[in-house]
């Protein structure tokens, strides 16, 4: 009889490829905000902020020309998050619009979309950038990515998630056509346009100002997005 050593089995997907100031500088120790404060997310990084049931985020594309890739999980359970898949079954749509539920995939409403002054462009379709999308398109090097800024925004608050869900990428421009096609173009928000969502249960609200430089959804300029919870 001979023993076989394996090696030991992937668990999850909660380990970043590689480490930004995002891990450095949450907006406090678990992720509470002062509310009525605004806050910055960089340009390339990611934050993590708690919003308790009732409570609305503002989040502000405020040079217009960002897209920020936008999650939410239960914060008493981890397992359960806003899922577009799940989203646009409830919805029967792939735009979210003010006064939609914003669903997990647990099949119940985590946040209600409430305010949107932008002209609605935002996307459910696509996955959040990591370093097998950059590897992809030929850069070689460690790459800020959105996968990784929900990684370390929450290992920031002393969270973690065992796996990147897809997310709501919020002023995203990927219109497609009747066959099916895609396109990837800029943003049609202007300056200061916001968003507003309030949350139906305790949860943790991640953002990321998308660092995508190689393709135009970002003007080729990642830019900071800032948010207030009040």
């Amino acid at each position: 009889m001979t023993t076989e050593t394996l090696a030991p089995a992937i668990v999850d997907n909660s380990e970043p490829a590689g480490v930004n100031n995002t891990l450095r500088a949450p907006i406090s120790t678990d992720g509470t905000p002062e509310l009525g404060k605004t806050y910055e997310v960089p340009a390339r990084m990611g934050r993590a902020v708690r919003v308790a049931a009732g409570q609305t985020i503002r989040i502000t594309n405020t040079h217009g020309t960002q897209v920020c890739d936008m999650w939410a999980f239960n914060v008493n359970s981890m397992n359960e998050f806003l899922s577009m898949e799940h989203f646009r079954a409830w919805v029967d749509r792939v735009n979210p619009q003010p006064g939609d539920a914003m669903v997990t995939n647990h099949r119940r409403p985590i946040l209600t979309f409430k305010t949107d002054t932008s002209p609605g462009v935002h996307d459910t379709l696509i996955a959040p950038c990591d370093i097998h999308r950059y590897r992809t398109l030929g850069v070689e090097e460690y790459h800020d990515s959105c996968a990784d800024n929900l990684r370390l925004a929450l290992k920031a608050i002393g969270l973690r998630t065992r796996e990147v869900p897809g997310s709501l990428n919020l002023w995203m421009n990927i219109p497609f056509d009747a066959q099916g096609g895609i396109q990837w173009q800029t943003t049609v928000s202007q300056p200061g346009d916001y968003v507003e969502f309030v949350a139906v249960m305790d949860c943790v609200v991640v953002m990321s100002s998308c660092p995508q430089d190689i393709i135009v959804i970002n003007s080729n300029k990642p830019m900071p997005v800032h948010f207030t919870v009040f």
